[in-house]
């Protein structure tokens, strides 16, 4: 790994043909990086998501979404929807612990800012929440998630901003 990772990191606004690789990208982060908060029937539950087209072609039509790239790969991506709603989150197993999903999410937070809102909300992996209360971000409520007849559990958190 690069030890100064901040030099070669690129992010930009994503587009359409970021698709392909951005699913990837939430597939891998999911098995790897979330193995150790969730067992593998919720891994896959969580990653079928990557399989529900109409979701994603409507995040790409409708969210801010940032992809961070070295060396034009993509280790993480952020999306924003409605102006104030994390919906996606991720970076690649490789470049965890590397400054990537704080770099992203200030963007997301100045984004928002710039909109005028008055807070952030996201729906938060047991993984992403200790980030997120990092970010000062506050438990709303714990939430029982059902997908494809399993249970997740998640948080609902909110940032005043």
């Amino acid at each position: 790994m690069n030890n100064n990772i901040s030099d070669n990191l690129i992010i930009r606004e994503g587009n359409k043909e970021d698709l392909t690789e951005m699913l990837i990208l939430f597939q891998d982060t999911i098995t790897t990086v979330c193995k150790d908060d969730y067992n593998p029937r919720q891994l896959e539950a969580w990653k079928s998501g990557a399989q529900n087209k109409e979701r994603w072609l409507t995040v790409m039509k409708e969210q801010y979404i940032l992809i961070a790239e070295v060396k034009h790969k993509m280790v993480g991506f952020c999306t924003i929807d409605q102006q104030n709603y994390i919906d996606l989150l991720f970076v690649h197993k490789e470049y965890q612990h590397q400054g990537i999903v704080s770099q992203l999410y200030q963007q997301i937070e100045k984004k928002a800012l710039l909109q005028q809102q008055k807070y952030l909300t996201a729906d938060v992996s047991k993984t992403a929440k200790p980030f997120f209360e990092r970010m000062n971000f506050k438990v709303i409520q714990e939430q029982t998630v059902h997908i494809k007849g399993v249970n997740l559990i998640n948080y609902k958190m909110e940032k005043r901003l």
